[in-house]
């Protein structure tokens, strides 16, 4: 169980880049199932190149931010639709992947490098080889928090008040003389920057990266910042818990994969698996909207009878 933990809050942090997106700048971008791959391929080889791990992740971060660069031109200077746009930079970045990586698939040994996580790591730190400050849990969860505090301290800043009035109401903020265009394309270089950041983790936690590594990473983005509105939205009503339950939201979605495998399910049905339980998280805002509130409603009329 601590496995996944540690690997939900590195998702957790490939979803709070998804919530940027989906519920900041109410965009649908496909990008990162290219970009979340393209962190982890940079990091991979910086590290493979002798650059220090703080470095490589600088890099991958960066890099990230030029793949929703090309979304954001794609979309605001060529007019193309926000999936279509997304779903052209991730078919792209197939090709970008593979030349970063020269093949599909690199990995880095944790005894030949210096990671800042490794599922090693945590291993020897369950056994008491290493101190706990070691533990790739601890080291994440400082990621998320440093994180969840940047984009807390960024959304309240005029520049973050003009990207989360685009996302709310376009033509109100264009009305107010905000570039929206401009907006958009930094929601996205934001988002992807995020997700590609936790690729290169991912990538040192799991010590390889290969070029399906991002296949699937939008719907995980999506189940875990789905699971966090259905579970947290009534106790984290402020921004930056929010935030924190989008995190958690991934933990819990990885909590009940690693549940479920407990069970010896066959590991050739773990796509659909997850396509059940994303859906099932889905379904539940609809149906306590039709089912509960309906029956509150009934109940409340009988009273007053």
């Amino acid at each position: 169980m601590p496995g996944a933990v540690a690997q939900g809050l590195i998702w957790g942090i490939m979803a709070i880049g998804v919530y940027i997106t989906y519920k900041i700048l109410d965009v649908a971008d496909l990008t990162v199932d290219g970009s979340f791959c393209t962190g982890g391929a940079v990091c991979v080889m910086m590290l493979m190149a002798g650059f220090d791990v703080g470095f490589a992740l600088f890099a991958a971060f960066v890099v990230g931010l030029l793949t929703g660069l090309a979304t954001g031109f794609f979309h605001t200077f060529c007019g193309i639709s926000a999936i279509l746009a997304g779903i052209l930079t991730q078919l792209g970045l197939w090709s970008v992947n593979l030349a970063i990586m020269g093949k599909a698939n690199q990995s880095i040994n944790v005894n030949n490098y210096q990671l800042l996580v490794s599922l090693r790591y945590l291993q020897e730190v369950l056994k008491g080889i290493r101190p706990f400050y070691w533990s790739p849990i601890l080291v994440v969860s400082l990621f998320v928090a440093a994180i969840i505090a940047l984009l807390y301290w960024f959304f309240g800043t005029e520049l973050g008040a003009a990207i989360r009035a685009t996302g709310a109401n376009l033509n109100m903020a264009r009305a107010q003389g905000i570039n929206t265009d401009f907006n958009k394309v930094l929601g996205l270089m934001l988002s992807n920057g995020i997700v590609a950041l936790s690729g290169g983790l991912l990538a040192q936690y799991q010590g390889f990266a290969d070029i399906n590594m991002g296949r699937g990473a939008i719907v995980i983005g999506l189940a875990a910042v789905i699971i966090g509105e259905v579970l947290f939205a009534r106790i984290f009503r402020n921004f930056a818990l929010r935030l924190l339950g989008v995190a958690a939201g991934a933990i819990i979605y990885y909590m009940v994969i690693q549940a479920v495998l407990w069970l010896r399910l066959d590991s050739n049905y773990l796509k659909l698996l997850s396509a059940l339980v994303v859906a099932v998280f889905l379904a539940v805002p609809y149906w306590k909207g039709k089912y509960f509130s309906a029956a509150f409603a009934r109940k409340g009329g009988a009273d007053r009878a």
